[in-house]
């Protein structure tokens, strides 16, 4: 693929905190050898587990969000490669790909306001050439029998990853008539209105198309939701479903357990998209970082249990941005990332 970083096992040791005595996963992970013969490479590969970054931030400005989720990805390679390879978690189950090279994209959005229409429209447009790289390499992962998981970027990569995943599982008639489902953890709906691509609306476009059949929506945030949105969600009751984070901490109506598992049950009949923006957890640095949502704790226990109880076809974390231009540099969410991605490959294993 012309748009993607392998990482070799160059990149992967530079990345990795030896210890003697001890071995992590970057210590004994496999690497890609030949860029010419990944497909091969993939699928000979006993790894269930593909993941790969997108150091991006041009979706979230494109929907006049505040730049930095472009930098989520290195900080989580880096921990996740430097997990300790044990009976918990093997480094044989997992494959480090690379990252998508957005890096021309990125100097093209230099620059830009999102004051300014011209420059929305031009990030819009860019959002559009990042979807078609992401597509490439989540179909190639599809096609190799392995489940991805994507880490960086604004939540305007479900799209592409819902695509491909659709496609090529429809190419082996494993999907639902219309499309896999997605269940999301996220303060926000990221459903809006059909404008041009951006963070905002990858689940209304791929629902919009056909390639998302069942969407369902985990501790929402009542205020944060415009009412054209949340009435799209009440007239399709057979195919979108919320659970608001009032119901279910300020009312108490049922515990977060209980939602989990209602949104698990609506949408687990056939393959489901696993999806988590990180805004939904407090205080971690995103692109609208909130004081008040859920705990890294409950974060962790969603990503498990829906390993766990779905058929996932993938795993997106989204949004988290540990740069930002008005707060101090938070490099822990790194290590929160590595967290997610063991709990979910764990959820898989122990099914």
């Amino acid at each position: 693929m012309l748009h993607f970083k392998y990482y070799t096992q160059k990149e992967i040791k530079h990345l990795t905190r030896s210890r003697y005595g001890e071995c992590k996963i970057g210590d004994k992970i496999a690497c890609i050898k030949n860029a010419d013969e990944v497909e091969t490479f993939l699928k000979q590969s006993p790894a269930r587990f593909v993941l790969f970054g997108i150091p991006e931030d041009i979706g979230v400005r494109a929907n006049y969000g505040r730049p930095g989720a472009n930098t989520a990805w290195k900080p989580a390679v880096e921990n996740i490669l430097n997990l300790q390879d044990n009976s918990f978690f093997s480094a044989e189950s997992l494959i480090v790909l690379g990252e998508v090279n957005v890096d021309d994209l990125m100097e093209q959005a230099a620059n830009t306001s999102t004051k300014n229409k011209f420059d929305i429209e031009r990030l819009r447009k860019l959002v559009e050439f990042i979807d078609a790289r992401v597509v490439e390499v989540v179909e190639m992962i599809i096609a190799a029998n392995k489940i991805p998981i994507v880490i960086g970027g604004g939540h305007n990569n479900s799209y592409p990853i819902i695509k491909a995943v659709n496609e090529a599982l429809r190419r082996e008639k494993k999907t639902c008539t219309k499309g896999i489902n997605a269940i999301n953890c996220d303060a926000h709906t990221d459903f809006r209105a059909l404008e041009g691509r951006h963070s905002g609306n990858s689940f209304s476009y791929a629902f919009e198309e056909g390639i998302l059949n069942k969407y369902v929506v985990l501790a929402l945030h009542e205020q944060y939701n415009a009412a054209n949105t949340l009435q799209k969600f009440k007239d399709n009751p057979e195919f979108l479903l919320y659970k608001t984070y009032e119901d279910i901490f300020i009312r108490e109506k049922e515990t977060f357990m209980q939602s989990i598992d209602a949104c698990i049950d609506f949408c687990k009949e056939c393959y489901c998209g696993v999806e988590l923006d990180l805004d939904a957890i407090t205080n971690v640095p995103s692109s609208a970082r909130t004081s008040c949502g859920i705990s890294p704790l409950q974060a962790r226990q969603y990503i498990y249990r829906c390993a766990q109880k779905l058929n996932p076809a993938y795993l997106h974390i989204a949004e988290g941005a540990p740069v930002l231009s008005h707060i101090k540099a938070d490099y822990k969410t790194g290590k929160l990332i590595s967290y997610l991605v063991s709990d979910f490959i764990k959820g898989v294993a122990e099914k």
